[in-house]
């Protein structure tokens, strides 16, 4: 992680330290990135609903949208639960199975988090931005949601 990233992790682990429950933390968290990273416009988190197979729209920091519940498959967001891999996309302009959540929205990266090797939850980060996320965004994202993962 470039230093930028390390300096915010070191505020991140100060909020795991704080024995915040889940929502509070994942609240704490979308606060944090947003006000620290530049072109993160938007974050949050999308929680899986293994009944209905459907993610839920969790904590998140930044315009409201519309996409409260979306099916695992569709979007971003839906591809990333269906495959828990990460998925960055630098043009959403280009991106055939995407979700328009506002018209500033250039870009978006969306990380796994997992547990026990299951996908239980996301990171979403929208950017108005176009191509913004490098690999140090990744690489920064997946420690954070690799911290998260025991709280779920």
């Amino acid at each position: 992680m470039e230093s930028v990233f390390t300096s915010i992790f070191t505020k991140f682990e100060a909020l795991l330290n704080q024995n915040y429950e889940l929502g509070k933390l994942l609240t704490e968290t979308t606060q944090l990135l947003k006000r620290e990273v530049s072109h993160y416009d938007w974050v949050g988190f999308y929680l899986l609903d293994r009944d209905t197979m459907m993610l839920v729209l969790g904590p998140y920091t930044g315009s409201s949208t519309e996409h409260t519940h979306i099916p695992v498959g569709k979007g971003i967001c839906g591809q990333v639960a269906s495959s828990s891999q990460t998925m960055v996309v630098q043009d959403v302009s280009q991106q055939a199975n995407y979700l328009s959540c506002s018209m500033d929205v250039q870009s978006e990266i969306v990380v796994p988090i997992l547990k026990d090797g299951s996908f239980v939850a996301e990171i979403d980060i929208d950017s108005h931005a176009y191509s913004p996320f490098t690999k140090e965004d990744e690489e920064f994202l997946a420690a954070i949601a690799e911290r998260l993962s025991v709280y779920f």
